[in-house]
C-alpha cells in the first residue's frame, strides 16, 4: 500500500501539473464575426484562415490610433503580398460619417467597418479601450493582444516569423 502511495501521488501530481500547462497553452480562437466594412463588402473570418490578420480597434478622436495609422498602412504595404491583412474597426461611439471620411482622406489601403451595433466590441470581449489591436495566426488563434499603441518593430519581427 505503502508504494502505491509513493508511486501514485507524484503520477496524480504530475498529471495536474501537465493539465494546467496544456490550459494555459491553449490559445484563444478568434470569434466567428462577420465585418461589414464601410463600402458593405463583408470579410468573414473563415475567408481570413491561411492569412496572419491584426484587427484594430480604434477611434477617430483617439490620438494613440491616429498616430499608429500611418504605420498600420505602411506595415500593411508590406506585408499584404504575403498573407497579412488587417481590418480597422471604428468604435461605435464614433460618427460614421466621420469615420468615412478619415479613411477616405487617408486613403486606407485595408478593409475598414464601423461597428456601429457593437456586435464586433462585444464579439471580442466588450472592447471599451482604443487603440486595442489583436493579431491571429494563419489558423485563427490568437497569437498578440495589445492595448495602447502597438510596436511596430515587435510586429515585423512577429510577421516576419509567421509569414515564413
Amino acid at each position: 500500500m505503502m508504494i502505491l502511495k509513493k508511486i501514485l501521488i507524484p503520477l496524480v501530481v504530475a498529471g495536474l501539473i501537465a493539465l494546467l500547462f496544456f490550459s494555459l497553452a491553449q490559445k484563444p480562437k478568434a470569434p466567428e464575426v462577420t465585418f461589414t466594412t464601410i463600402e458593405g463588402k463583408k470579410i468573414s473570418m473563415e475567408s481570413l484562415k491561411g492569412k496572419v490578420f491584426l484587427v484594430n480597434f480604434w477611434a477617430t478622436d483617439c490620438p494613440g490610433c491616429i498616430k499608429e495609422i500611418p504605420n498600420l498602412v505602411e506595415t500593411y504595404k508590406a506585408y499584404q503580398n504575403r498573407g497579412f491583412e488587417i481590418i480597422a474597426v471604428a468604435m461605435p461611439y464614433d460618427p460614421p460619417a466621420q469615420v468615412l471620411n478619415y479613411a477616405k482622406l487617408k486613403t486606407l489601403p485595408f478593409p475598414v467597418m464601423h461597428d456601429g451595433f457593437s456586435e464586433i466590441t462585444q464579439a471580442f470581449g466588450g472592447i471599451n479601450l482604443t487603440p486595442t489591436t489583436y493579431i491571429f495566426d494563419k489558423q485563427g488563434y490568437r497569437i498578440q493582444r495589445t492595448i495602447g499603441e502597438i510596436d511596430f518593430n515587435n510586429l515585423k519581427q512577429l510577421l516576419n516569423k509567421e509569414l515564413n
